[in-house]
């Protein structure tokens, strides 16, 4: 985010400047001390040097994902009237901390973001079916233990002492590597949907209160769950299914998405549009992606030579 937000701010400056001629950018001063001066053309160099790779990519990655995906001005809208709803009169005060020039800036970050979501999320199929599960689990919340191990062996050892009655609390000060709460019988408290990794939530919300897991794997290693309470939030106030679907969505995404896999494809679709850069200083952005690509391609003819010699 800070990346994009200091794109943003700078590539105003850099188009305005280099659309200035070269004689006039020499000449022209921008500002004056009893130490000097500086001109535009100094000005447009130290921009260009410091963030002229990161600005020019930004605009090629925008220029390339909205020629192959849509958002619509309805969808910016939507993300700049809830930032003014939650923010109310500190949303002048929020773009200022962040860093955003403007309204139109934050405009322009948000379009950029949902490009992104747009790329992320093509390949995510999410039922109806599993935005209203997500639905019905925000007006609850779980009181759990969780026993965490490095190995699934040690998980399934763990759930068979349980299962031959041992206590729950002390296995997890035996063998849970959650150093926050191993000595408390891993206990995790209350907690929300959203609050926990998506393996880990999705199989706590599917039991009910005295019941325990088979080992659950996250990226965190493999966990025992013990439900000890499951009970409705007081109070809770989170509308109504069809207005949150829009929301609840994006959640799901943000939960299974691959980033890896959308850089992946944001560069492919980058490469696929033949980028040619004019300004000397900056040609080789791509440069690293195109040598990259050689090598892979000569690992492929190599795979290739030793096939056909194997045959």
């Amino acid at each position: 985010m800070k990346r994009m937000s200091m794109a943003l701010v700078f590539s105003s400056a850099l188009l305005f400047l280099g659309a200035c001629n070269e004689s006039q950018a020499e000449s022209e001063v921008i500002a004056e001390t009893s130490a000097g001066t500086i001109t535009k053309e100094e000005f447009y160099q130290e921009l260009k040097d410091r963030y002229g790779d990161m600005v020019l990519e930004e605009m090629i990655t925008f220029d390339v994902l909205s020629e192959n995906y849509t958002v619509e001005d309805e969808q910016i809208d939507q993300e700049i009237d809830l930032a003014k709803e939650q923010l109310g009169d500190q949303f002048e005060m929020f773009l200022e901390h962040q860093g955003i020039k403007d309204e139109a800036a934050m405009r322009q970050m948000i379009h950029m973001s949902l490009l992104q979501e747009a790329v992320a999320s093509e390949d995510i199929e999410i039922t109806d079916e599993e935005l209203r599960e997500a639905y019905d689990r925000k007006i609850y919340e779980i009181d759990a233990q969780h026993i965490l191990v490095e190995e699934e062996q040690t998980a399934w050892e763990v759930k068979e002492k349980i299962d031959e009655g041992e206590d729950f609390d002390e296995l997890a000060r035996d063998y849970s590597t959650d150093t926050s709460n191993a000595d408390d019988g891993g206990w995790l408290g209350y907690f929300q949907a959203g609050s926990m990794v998506p393996e880990f939530e999705d199989a706590a919300f599917a039991m009910e209160p005295g019941d325990i897991s088979d080992p659950v794997e996250t990226s965190y290693g493999y966990h025992i769950i013990k439900v000890n309470d499951k009970r409705e939030i007081e109070d809770a106030d989170i509308g109504e299914f069809e207005d949150m679907k829009d929301e609840l969505r994006r959640e799901r995404i943000n939960q299974e998405m691959d980033i890896e896999a959308a850089q992946a494809k944001v560069d492919q679709l980058i490469q696929d549009a033949n980028p040619v850069i004019e300004e000397e200083d900056l040609k080789d952005l791509f440069a690293q992606d195109e040598s990259q690509d050689e090598a892979e391609e000569e690992d492929d003819d190599e795979e290739d030579v030793s096939d056909t010699e194997g045959n």
